[in-house]
């Protein structure tokens, strides 16, 4: 099958953004006042749904402070939600800068599994992702990686073929998820070795338009 695009499909956190700031558990269990090793569990047994657009921010909060048995209160969870917010709110300027660039030999997208909530705070203070060919957050599009539904929306919205795609992830299962459905993929370990695999597929993708 002749593919005439290249496009550079990236994860947000973990390659373009930081991974959440450390001591962030411990400040929001502290908030709750219960112990940081439950409250991760808490945190992240009842992520899913509000990663993936099927729960509101309110909703997941409460959740996780039912699941410890706190009280639930409107206070509680807007300082909640605050602090998760700011705990994922870094990124990588080298590797938003590689990302830009890139845009000059390829398109470039994003599919992020994030809340809906969080996705509006990093569209506002985070201009270059308007620059973008098309960003895809799983609180946006209702659903998450590894879902294959999740690669199959960027499909669609851009109008491609899945081998057009090299999804880029810090998580395996998310690549071998976006190979699945026909994308290449790339584990994400660090800038440079990714400037050389996408320096490498990219001759692969001009050979496709002779």
């Amino acid at each position: 099958m002749r593919t005439d695009r290249s496009i550079v499909l990236f994860d947000l956190f973990g390659v373009i953004a930081r991974r959440q700031r450390l001591g962030a558990l411990g400040r929001m269990a502290a908030r709750c006042h219960a112990p940081t090793d439950a409250f991760t569990t808490a945190y992240w047994a009842c992520r899913g749904p509000y990663d993936a657009g099927r729960q509101s921010a309110s909703e997941y909060w409460t959740a996780v402070l039912r699941w410890l048995s706190r009280t639930v209160d409107a206070d509680t969870i807007e300082e909640l939600r605050l602090i998760d917010i700011n705990s994922w709110s870094r990124v990588d300027n080298r590797m938003v800068a590689y990302a830009r660039a890139l845009r000059g030999v390829a398109e470039v997208a994003l599919l992020s599994n994030i809340p809906a909530d969080h996705a509006d705070v990093f569209l506002a203070e985070q201009p270059w992702l308007h620059e973008l060919d098309h960003v895809a957050f799983s609180g946006k599009i209702k659903v998450a990686k590894p879902d294959p539904a999740a690669f199959h929306h960027c499909v669609i919205a851009m109008r491609a073929a899945p081998a057009e795609f090299l999804f880029i992830d810090d998580r395996e299962e998310n690549v071998r998820a976006a190979q699945a459905i026909g994308m290449n993929g790339h584990v994400f370990t660090g800038r440079d070795e990714l400037a050389e695999a996408i320096d490498a597929w990219l001759p692969t993708r001009r050979s496709t338009r002779k």
